[in-house]
């Protein structure tokens, strides 16, 4: 008998067995007892649902295999829980392992931060990464860890701490979830970054605000989708607004437009975004306000005059290097000098993205940093523009590796959410988020309590400051100037190991000086 003559054979056999069972059901329940007619309550509706499979022919499994087909749906549906909660190690799970969960949950509850018996990394396998410490430690403060943004050009430098909240926007994260970040920040002195979404009343709790601008417009817009210089101006005075950041592109998707769907383009988020409610408004993939390096350096220069000079600065994920070599070409024949640039790596997150632009695009985040810093230094633009890095960075270590590649400072975006309370469920664009962070339905983000989460994101955020300033300490570092890429090893292979400096820095810059020296 052939395997469809089989999967035949059997879909009418299980029909067969409930009329079967259902009639006996029946008779026993007339003949005998009236008990036995609860048996036909539960093989009557299985025979409609196998009637059901049969006639259908969206699914082949359940036409062929009618009800004992469900199975199959129903444990896919729940196996990313299976996975994570029984079979997952302590060093498996993507995109962060319960290792990088855990201790985010431990700093943000203040509870036992410490691991036992030695660990669980293998010291031989390649990608193994460690710091060099020293027999002199040194000894700093927290307050210590702290960085001036802003150059010449700006009058109101802001003084950021060098871990802070990354770009989310209100519609993507919940209401809840947003006063939470905010009053986190506002206990803990570093700043929030709004996302592109806009300024919601959510965002305006005490927290420092870096307010991100993206090619939507969103707060500062016409109708017509065009950047508004009176509705930015408006906004960029507030006194939470601490920087200003226009987005070019994201790691996660790079070259890539947003939609907000018309189901979560609400009366409220319509009214924050300036545009109309009810309806799908899509984001384009690249601004229309400039066209080139130029363009953009002085519609930079307009919003640091809107603002009242405060700094600004752009965000990218690095893909075409000669597109950013341009950039730093332009900074230097307009003298228009940006305050800080936002490296996005190619491993940061968004919640949600087409698959290929996910793995397939931009480049990832420790060889952007790289890149950058040595461009910036190629053109002697170091001292004046600050390196913020995003892409995740979860521990005092990940802070270190990102400020040894040319950062002065960190995002978060994720390692907020678990301090949040996000399982990382995987269901950030369903709307369907279980612990109400990023989710629109009331009856989830109700859940999420700020004044408790609050306390959590703050907890977080000192936690890791303070481990990254006891390693810095063990290390011999007196300041975060102090932190180079030499003192950063990785091993390749079982044999060879490279300190950071040999990976990352070892390229030949003539080109660069040439066009540098050309330039003046």
């Amino acid at each position: 008998m052939s395997h469809k003559e089989k999967s035949v054979s059997l879909s009418g056999t299980v029909i067969l067995l409930l009329v079967i069972a259902s009639i006996l059901f029946l008779i026993m329940g007339y003949i005998h007892n009236v008990n036995w007619y609860w048996g036909s309550l539960i093989t009557l509706p299985l025979l409609l649902i196998a009637i059901v499979d049969v006639r259908q022919s969206k699914h082949a499994i359940l036409r062929n295999y009618p009800i004992i087909g469900r199975l199959r749906y129903f444990f896919e549906r729940i196996r990313p829980e299976l996975r994570q909660y029984f079979f997952e190690t302590d060093l498996d799970g993507k995109p962060f392992n319960r290792r990088q969960r855990s201790i985010v949950y431990q700093r943000a509850k203040n509870e036992k931060q410490t691991v036992a018996f030695g660990m669980q990394s293998n010291p031989s396998s390649p990608g193994y990464e460690w710091l060099s410490h020293s027999v002199y430690p040194e000894q700093l403060s927290v307050n210590d860890l702290k960085v001036w943004i802003g150059n010449e050009q700006c009058l109101q430098p802001y003084h950021a701490s060098i871990y802070n909240i990354g770009a989310m926007s209100y519609g993507a994260l919940s209401k809840t979830a947003i006063t939470a970040l905010n009053e986190g920040a506002a206990i803990g002195g570093f700043a929030h970054n709004t996302g592109e979404g806009g300024i919601s009343n959510y965002h305006l709790k005490g927290g420092d605000l870096i307010w991100q601008i993206g090619t939507g417009y969103f707060g500062c817009r016409t109708e017509m989708g065009r950047f508004n210089p009176v509705a930015f101006k408006q906004k960029a005075l507030c006194p939470s607004v601490k920087m200003i950041e226009l987005k070019l592109s994201q790691g996660a998707k790079p070259g890539h437009g947003g939609i907000l769907p018309a189901a979560k383009n609400t009366e409220e988020i319509a009214a924050i975004r300036h545009v109309m409610p009810n309806t799908t408004v899509h984001s384009p993939a690249r601004h229309a306000e400039f066209d080139g390096p130029a363009g953009l350096l002085q519609f930079l220069q307009l919003l640091r005059h809107l603002s009242g000079d405060k700094p600004v600065g752009f965000k990218l994920c690095i893909g075409d290097k000669q597109e950013f070599i341009d950039i730093c070409k332009a900074i230097c024949s307009t003298c228009i000098i940006p305050d800080f640039i936002s490296v996005d790596g190619a491993e940061g997150g968004t919640g949600a993205a087409p698959l290929e632009f996910t793995d397939h695009l931009g480049m990832p985040l420790y060889e952007a940093l790289a890149f950058v810093k040595q461009t910036l230094d190629d053109y002697q633009l170091s001292e004046s523009i600050k390196i913020i890095a995003a892409g995740k960075i979860i521990t005092g270590f990940d802070i270190l590796k990102a400020l040894a590649l040319g950062a002065s400072a960190c995002y978060s975006a994720r390692g907020m959410m678990f301090a949040l309370g996000c399982i990382q469920a995987l269901q950030c664009d369903s709307g369907k988020c279980p612990v109400g962070v990023a989710t629109q339905n009331p009856a989830l983000y109700k859940g999420l309590d700020p004044a408790d989460k609050k306390v959590r994101v703050a907890n977080f955020h000192v936690n890791t400051l303070i481990a990254t300033k006891e390693m810095m300490e063990a290390c011999g570092f007196k300041s975060i100037d102090d932190v180079k890429a030499s003192k950063f090893f990785r091993r390749i292979d079982e044999q060879t190991t490279k300190s950071f400096e040999q990976i990352y820095f070892r390229r030949n810059n003539k080109v660069l000086q040439q066009n540098f020296q050309h330039l003046n």
